[in-house]
């Protein structure tokens, strides 16, 4: 059985073939071809392309495919898998992608091809989830912001929030999306001592520490508002002017999942008039952010370039936690994160 994989610069060649690698013994023939970029910045904006406008926004080069019509798995992280690429791989039964989301994949091609499509759900939670608290901090305590004035020689203590700069202890952080991420977060907010209210309409079970709630109470009840939902038809612009508004003029809103899940244009005029107090954002509509986009006009927001996620343990853990749900799948396990329901019924030999 043939596996092809296509590496980035996020994932090399080399850390992608030792991350797959426990799957020769299983009999499978792991050839690795690396999707290259000039820099780190074109692969970020190609990833932002595809996730905006599909895995038809960026074309792959027919190379990275060509001679594979025998390859049965393929794996990708960033990669586009279009519909002719599918038409390449005559024999692709699985797809096997090494990110939470699924947006490079034409899924209903490959759903219409038998083929199942599988993601890596959580592979940098942890990622996220610590860069998610340190954001938190950095807005709060305006620590970006001041040392930004010491880099600049200016010894600054007063800030949009310097009258009443709070502590995490005792204030109410409201997350909405309760699922990898969300729930580090609530455990390292746990540890700060903070009440953790959430809103997911997925969750199922008992949500642990955490107080479950609607949308309305935990915008008007939390202190900070944190985003960890996947951005859907139904959750875009989930968090609007009438959203904002129902937030404590002192609450913070911080967004390091989807740029979709807010209306920007309502943030930058709830910003601008302190409707709230302030908001830490990893991710833009566009990106890279214009030298004269709003928010770098702000004095109470803190930004970062879309790097929450970007860790090198998140990013070399990947393959090898694919490789175990692949392994699982070979051995006809079902408890697999496949996301177009099929399951292909084979075994390494």
């Amino acid at each position: 059985m043939k596996l092809l994989a296509i590496s980035d610069a996020y994932i090399p060649e080399a850390v992608m073939r030792r991350g797959l690698a426990s799957l020769v013994p299983l009999g499978i023939e792991i050839e690795v071809r690396p999707w290259e970029h000039a820099t780190l910045i074109e692969l970020q904006q190609a990833n932002l392309a595809i996730e905006q406008g599909g895995p038809s926004a960026v074309p792959l080069n027919a190379a990275l495919v060509a001679g594979a019509e025998d390859v049965q798995i393929l794996v990708v992280q960033f990669a586009p898998v279009d519909r002719r690429s599918l038409e390449l791989l005559p024999a692709l039964r699985v797809i096997a992608v090494l990110r939470g989301g699924c947006e490079n994949v034409d899924l209903e091609a490959a759903t219409r091809r038998g083929i199942a499509v599988l993601h890596t759900p959580g592979r940098n939670a942890r990622a996220v989830a610590e860069c998610t608290v340190g954001l938190m901090l950095a807005e709060i305590r305006n620590l970006a912001r001041s040392h930004a004035c010491l880099k600049a020689g200016e010894w600054r203590r007063e800030f949009p929030n310097h009258e009443a700069i709070p502590e995490l202890r005792g204030k109410t952080v409201g997350l909405i999306g309760y699922g990898a991420v969300g729930r580090l977060v609530a455990h390292y907010l746990g540890a700060f001592g903070s009440r953790v209210v959430v809103y997911d309409p997925y969750l199922e079970g008992d949500p642990g520490p955490v107080e479950r709630v609607d949308l309305h109470t935990l915008l008007e009840e939390s202190d900070m508002v944190s985003l960890h939902a996947r951005l859907t038809p139904e959750s875009r612009r989930l968090i609007g002017a009438k959203e904002l508004a129902r937030m404590k003029p002192s609450a913070v809103l911080v967004n390091t999942a989807r740029s979709g899940l807010v209306d920007e244009t309502a943030l930058i005029d709830a910003l601008q008039r302190r409707v709230i107090m302030g908001a830490a954002l990893d991710v833009f509509e566009d990106e890279p952010l214009a030298h004269d986009h709003p928010f770098l006009a702000l004095d109470n927001v803190t930004l970062t370039p879309h790097l929450a996620g970007s860790s090198i343990d998140a990013f070399h853990g990947s393959p090898g936690l694919m490789a175990e749900h692949l392994a699982n799948l070979l051995a006809g396990r079902e408890s697999l994160p496949v996301v177009n329901g099929i399951l292909p019924a084979f075994k390494a030999s």
